[in-house]
């Protein structure tokens, strides 16, 4: 693993994004952080600074409690509407143009990759935009109009499913759940069949996730890292680049795709 910061990029580097068919973009909460969105280890602050989010993110506390969770995930809705994405998430949608297949590939339960421009996104982690029903598991509309501010511990009565009449859920994987079959299954292939995968921002220990750089280095792909500091990630990757993915991503793709200049 070689590892340098964005004024040393390998020039190897640059010549195997050049190259590259099919450009896979794995990325974590540290993308999402850098719009200001707290990562899900994050201490809670302000109203909700009392309770405990990874006691909330579980099917019994939904059970248990559900105008508690949902208020809880339409505070985190609300978060992540007021935020916007950042010249990482724009970089990404930019390279979508400059190589002839890129598949996104994210833990992030947020929508920024989306309103940067990306259509291929998968969702490991399912997303605070797709609610479903919790008994039945059909999918269903947001409430209209934008997510109502629940101060902290105030609860909001979850919509009623309009097919089976349960209670709708936040359409993310909770602790103690199995990721969707079908989109890990599709990560994996994706995994397996690039030959080049920019992992950003992502620590490298939730599982299985974290196995998509693995799975494309045994495949023959070169793996590049972008992060601030050494992860978990490190052994798999050809290349490190430390650093903001908001600096280092736009560098990286502009000194492999000059814009045409007068």
């Amino acid at each position: 693993m070689d590892s340098r910061d964005i004024a040393s990029t390998p020039p190897e580097l640059i010549t195997a994004l050049k190259a590259a068919a099919h450009v896979l973009v794995f990325t974590g909460a540290g993308v999402s952080a850098e719009s200001g969105i707290p990562t899900f280890r994050d201490a809670l602050t302000g109203l909700w600074s009392r309770f405990d989010a990874e006691a909330l993110a579980t099917p019994e506390a939904f059970l248990k409690d559900p105008e508690l969770v949902w208020g809880w995930y339409e505070w985190r809705r609300m978060q992540v509407l007021r935020s916007l994405p950042n010249p990482a998430h724009t970089a990404v949608a930019d390279l979508a143009r400059k190589v002839p297949e890129l598949t996104v590939v994210t833990q992030n339960v947020d929508d920024l990759h989306e309103r940067a421009g990306s259509d291929r996104v998968m969702h490991l982690h399912g997303s605070l935009q797709r609610p479903r029903c919790f008994d039945c598991g059909q999918s269903h509309p947001l409430p209209p109009g934008p997510p109502r501010e629940p101060e902290g511990g105030r609860r909001l009565h979850p919509p009623l499913c309009t097919h089976c009449g349960g209670l709708v859920r936040p359409g993310i994987v909770w602790f103690g759940e199995s990721l969707p079959e079908d989109v890990i299954a599709a990560a994996f292939a994706a995994a397996r069949a690039c030959d080049l995968l920019i992992a950003i921002g992502t620590s490298g220990l939730v599982q299985p996730a974290a196995r998509l750089p693995w799975l494309a280095r045994q495949a023959g792909a070169t793996v590049v890292q972008v992060n601030p500091t050494a992860t978990a990630l490190d052994d798999d990757c050809t290349w490190s680049l430390r650093g903001a993915a908001g600096v280092i991503m736009p560098r990286l793709i502009e000194t492999a795709f000059p814009s045409a200049r007068c």
